[in-house]
């Protein structure tokens, strides 16, 4: 029997305002390490990040079981990884390339679900699926790659697409991530401070030497990771893991939106049919029997989120 959410549409909301606050840290991110080593970048970001939630709930790590603390390490290790990959392998690759292979998890998340969990993904979802990846190739490919494609580059790209699909699976089908949302966002937010950290550390941290890169930083460690994390774990435990992918997957509608706001870069056919192809597909997945179809048969219904700290 297909699982209900019980909140759908605020699952909805906030999973929205995770793909505007990660579309939005793609370009910063992409400006930050061209001054800053990558590792020493994550390391600040997720620490940060980690300290604020930390500061906004103290106990918020207090009592938890062993497979809450093992779901936060593991959901951290699958992200953090492949943001390690997709971060590097930004040196060698356009940007247009390197956010369609990314975005190409929107596909290998359902593929992965089906293989992994036995998960049934509906054919209105599938044709989501199909739309959200026309979407990515307009706003990406079409506009141009502006150089040359490394390979080694594409293929940790690639591998960081398919830990992202995991990372997502887990989120959704953990029933310790559904019932502990914050404590498992915090934990997995640390995670990956530490795994970056024992990267950058023996080196020193850099940090940033301009008040413009500090206001870059601390958007990407607030509002990106703090926030958006934070609301990733609460919208998933509204909306099933191949649904959230769909909505998560409109990232290159904000990297344009703010690429036209902030440097004047100009609307063009492939941007408004790559909007109109991201806002199909979320309809598809958001309206009656699309957002609540998706889902393996037998699972028990979400229990709501239990309070911590």
């Amino acid at each position: 029997m297909a699982v209900v959410a019980p909140r759908p549409v605020l699952g909805i909301v906030l999973l929205i305002f995770v793909s505007a606050a990660w579309g939005s840290a793609f370009p910063l991110m992409k400006d930050l390490i061209v001054r800053m080593p990558v590792a020493d970048l994550l390391t600040e970001r997720y620490g940060v990040a980690t300290l604020v939630l930390l500061a906004l709930r103290p106990r918020s790590l207090r009592g938890l079981s062993e497979s809450t603390w093992l779901t936060g390490v593991l959901l951290g290790l699958l992200f953090g990884v492949g943001q390690t990959a997709q971060a590097v392998s930004l040196h060698d690759l356009p940007s247009s390339v390197s956010g369609f292979t990314v975005g190409s998890y929107v596909v290998i998340t359902p593929v992965l679900g089906l293989f992994l969990l036995g998960a049934r993904t509906p054919g209105r979802v599938w044709a989501a699926v199909a739309l959200a990846t026309a979407a990515m190739t307009a706003f990406t490919l079409l506009r141009g790659a502006e150089g040359d494609v490394a390979v080694p580059a594409l293929a940790a790209t690639l591998l960081s697409a398919v830990l992202y699909a995991a990372h997502t699976l887990v989120l959704g089908d953990s029933a310790e991530a559904r019932q502990n949302a914050y404590a498992v966002t915090v934990i997995q937010l640390g995670t990956i401070a530490v795994m970056t950290g024992v990267l950058a550390v023996p080196d020193g941290l850099t940090l940033p030497s301009a008040p413009g890169d500090w206001m870059i930083l601390g958007h990407l460690s607030i509002v990106a990771c703090a926030l958006g994390f934070l609301a990733r774990s609460w919208g998933q435990v509204h909306v099933p893991p191949v649904p959230a992918a769909v909505i998560l997957s409109a990232q290159p509608l904000w990297v344009t939106a703010l690429a036209v706001a902030l440097y004047g870069e100009p609307l063009t056919a492939g941007v408004y049919l790559g909007g109109g192809l991201i806002a199909l597909a979320m309809l598809l997945v958001v309206l009656p029997k699309g957002l609540f179809s998706s889902g393996r048969r037998g699972r028990d219904p979400v229990p709501p989120p239990r309070p911590s700290g």
